[in-house]
């Protein structure tokens, strides 16, 4: 008796009779003798990837039970598209139907043919969507997390992995947290560029963070010019592969929090200047731990201008960040726990490494 697999195909219109042509594919579909039809998603209408002068998009998924092959599989979706009018002219380009093979059991699969995983159905959120409807603890078998939590990186968007821009992935959280030592783990396991916050040349942080407010416009604008330097458009290359231990968008945050209601406008001018000069990430790791470990941490390493850190001070920034991260469409977010995650722990890093992998061009 031939294997039974559970495949999820997505489906997609933006040309004619959407609605028809989506429906007679799913007819199609189970017309074909070694095929079932399981369960299909709610079908929503979306914006177009790349191209928003095309008209908008039905999009869902399809669970089927199948006995063939995913290449014959392959083989039989495309043949559907073509006998309803699909065309395969432009990338993105508008279509009558799009049937793309998403997952197939948990094979993996990188052929000239086909590709399975298909290679970026975790970067959007109008496929991620209908495979959380239909089963949303599901794991991907490449990125080894479960549909629920792959949908929960997108915040609603859809991303496209862009050889054409810098690789930036962005490492994010409160002081404390640990985010220079996975960046320097990550950076010697992905063979990026490392790029580290300026403390230790600051001249202004030690006054700073013993109270002295008159510095710290000084002080915010070093940290500014800084960073500004590290991700300029004209430093980072297009490919390149770049791991930061700070996301740039955290200096609003330090500066509503440092400067007086005389010095953040100044700083706002300057900021506004500057910051079209900076690449954006392509992905963001953001850490969490408690206010306490976090505290342990800043004390254990000892650095003299830090030790008068209040705990107050951490739990405003961590206010702050969440608030940043709570509508973030800028590109895919990856929450860790430090209570779930351990920097130091070689296995976890490798799997941060290799999910890293999915969302960057390599």
């Amino acid at each position: 008796m031939a294997k039974l697999t559970t495949a999820y195909i997505s489906l997609g219109s933006n040309l004619g009779g959407r609605d028809s042509a989506i429906q007679e594919s799913l007819k199609m579909l189970g017309e074909v003798p070694e095929i079932e039809l399981a369960r299909v998603s709610e079908i929503i209408e979306t914006t177009p990837l790349g191209q928003t002068s095309q008209p908008k998009y039905l999009n869902g998924v399809v669970e089927i039970k199948t006995t063939l092959s995913a290449e014959r599989l392959h083989k039989k979706t495309a043949e559907i598209e073509k006998s309803l009018g699909r065309t395969r002219e432009e990338k993105w380009g508008s279509r009558t139907i799009d049937l793309d093979l998403l997952l197939f059991g948990e094979e993996v699969i990188n052929s000239s043919e086909l590709t399975v995983p298909h290679p970026q159905m975790h970067l959007r959120s109008f496929v991620m969507q209908g495979l959380c409807e239909l089963c949303p603890k599901l794991i991907h078998p490449v990125i080894k997390e479960s549909m629920e939590e792959l949908v929960s990186r997108l915040g609603g968007a859809d991303f496209v992995v862009d050889v054409n821009q810098a690789q930036l992935v962005s490492i994010a959280g409160i002081i404390g947290v640990g985010k220079t030592t996975l960046t320097e783990k990550l950076t010697e396991v992905l063979e990026g560029k490392t790029l580290l916050e300026a403390y230790d040349t600051n001249p202004f942080m030690p006054a700073v963070y013993a109270g002295d407010i008159e510095m710290a416009l000084d002080s915010q604008l070093y940290f500014l010019t800084s960073r500004v330097g590290q991700l300029n458009h004209n430093i980072l290359k297009p490919g390149e592969l770049a791991i930061s231990d700070y996301i740039f968008d955290k200096e609003l945050i330090y500066a509503k929090r440092l400067l007086d209601e005389e010095q953040l406008p100044l700083y706002r001018k300057i900021y506004q200047l500057l910051c079209a000069k900076v690449s954006q990430p392509v992905l963001v790791i953001y850490m969490t731990d408690t206010v306490e470990s976090c505290l342990e941490r800043i004390h254990s390493r000892n650095r003299p201008y830090e030790q008068k850190i209040e705990p107050q001070f951490l739990e405003n920034l961590n206010c702050d960040y969440k608030r940043l991260f709570a509508e973030w469409k800028i590109c895919p977010l990856i929450r860790i726990s430090i209570s779930k995650f351990d920097c130091t722990k070689e296995s976890d890093v490798d799997n941060l490494a290799n999910q890293i992998k999915s969302y960057i061009a390599v």
